[in-house]
């Protein structure tokens, strides 16, 4: 699940993770009004105006402005409330920006310059581990920084057994070349980082740009956080931080019926149970040289009724030219199902304006073929894979 900006620099911040101050706004006279309240609490003359969305590269899209007097503090915010903010990591339609964070400005001048930094923790797949990555390039592009200057990037694997030590978080700020009372603050940040993802049950944390400031302190400038949707019932405060206007409208009516859903760019709708199968599925249809247009696993259960609100939500989706549904009976009865897929088609009556494909594995497949056949619906079946692959290829070269 992933949360705002502001909201993963209060995790941060609970954790005693220094961050960039600031407060939310839903309008500008708001904006105004916290930008008043934070110059009295960090005196604080400029502040910086920006924009909540779940996105990367906010300041690209317009998305991040600084503002030097409390009249373009409103006029910032009235330009980004509201507006379709479009960056690198969102597509082409963009988001809608429903809310500001008003962050003070902490690139003040002091005794020494400023530097940037990049720092991530999240799991190692490949082996098993926790993994700090980080580099002396903040403020840009990590993927961009791994392409041109490999070099540059730092990882540390952390031993669950017995998590993050001292020894490594000191390796971290030497390797990014800080001394002094900056060396000690970054010791310090990463240990609480660390602490913050593991007591968060977080699947990632990245901060960029961390940011050494002119008077030598270590703050989070930017905060973005996924969170493990798997652990969520061990934190429903940080359940609650979910924010659905910034999620895919058919995702979350998928979940919320308990469907496992994801939304993808093809034309070909899948229907599968199991997620291993919905995996092959999707393959199959691109070996037949289309592109699936989501993941859709409707789990052990497959009648009638939750067959149609799958017809529904794929449906939705106005680039799905065809269905095809692949089923294997192991838990449920293949007649079963095919008598779910008859009945859905019945009640949705003319809302299906797409060839459907019903192929059927299992137990009584022979019977849920021969029930699709002589059911009067134009529903193609079909038994082997391939032979399921050339029917949608066939639906769809018409």
């Amino acid at each position: 699940m992933d949360i705002h900006e502001y909201q993963g620099k209060e995790i941060l911040a609970s954790y005693g993770v220094k961050v960039q101050r600031g407060y939310v706004a839903n309008n500008p006279q708001e904006a105004v009004a916290v930008a008043k309240q934070l110059t009295a609490e960090t005196g604080t003359g400029w502040h910086v105006i920006k924009a909540q969305v779940h996105a990367g590269g906010r300041g690209k899209g317009g998305g991040v402005k600084l503002a030097k007097n409390l009249q373009q503090v409103e006029e910032l915010a009235e330009q980004i409330i509201g507006m379709q903010l479009i960056t690198p990591q969102t597509s082409a339609e963009g988001k809608k920006v429903h809310k500001v964070l008003v962050a003070e400005d902490v690139y003040y001048p002091g005794e020494s310059e400023t530097s940037e930094f990049y720092m991530s923790v999240l799991l190692n797949r490949g082996k098993g581990r926790n993994m700090i990555m980080y580099s002396t390039e903040g403020g840009m592009d990590i993927e961009e920084v791994a392409e041109k200057t490999p070099h540059l990037i730092f990882t540390e694997e952390i031993d669950p057994n017995v998590g993050l030590q001292a020894f490594q978080a000191r390796r971290i700020a030497f390797n990014l070349g800080l001394s002094g009372n900056a060396f000690k603050e970054m010791v310090q940040f990463v240990d609480s980082l660390y602490k913050a993802y593991i007591g968060s049950d977080s699947s990632m944390f990245e901060i960029n740009p961390v940011l050494k400031t002119s008077d030598n302190k270590i703050i989070a400038v930017d905060a973005k956080v996924n969170l493990d949707d798997n652990a969520l019932y061990r934190h429903p405060a940080l359940a609650e931080m979910r924010d659905v206007r910034e999620e895919n409208p058919i995702e979350v009516e998928a979940k919320a019926a308990g469907l496992n859903y994801v939304d993808l760019d093809g034309t070909v709708g899948c229907m599968v149970n199991g997620a291993g199968l919905a995996m092959a599925t999707m393959d199959l249809i691109k070996y037949a040289g289309f592109e699936p247009a989501n993941f859709l696993d409707v789990g052990g259960t497959a009648d009638a009724k939750r067959v149609e609100l799958a017809f529904r939500i794929i449906l939705k989706d106005p680039n799905v030219k065809a269905i095809l549904i692949n089923i294997f009976g192991g838990i449920v009865r293949c007649d079963r199902v095919a008598q779910g897929v008859i009945d859905a088609y019945k009640n949705m009556g003319d809302s299906i304006k797409v060839p459907i494909i019903v192929r059927l594995q299992g137990t009584n497949a022979e019977l849920a073929k021969e029930m699709i056949d002589n059911s009067g619906m134009p529903i193609l079946s079909a038994v082997q894979f391939q032979e399921a692959a050339d029917q949608v290829k066939a639906a769809l070269s018409k």
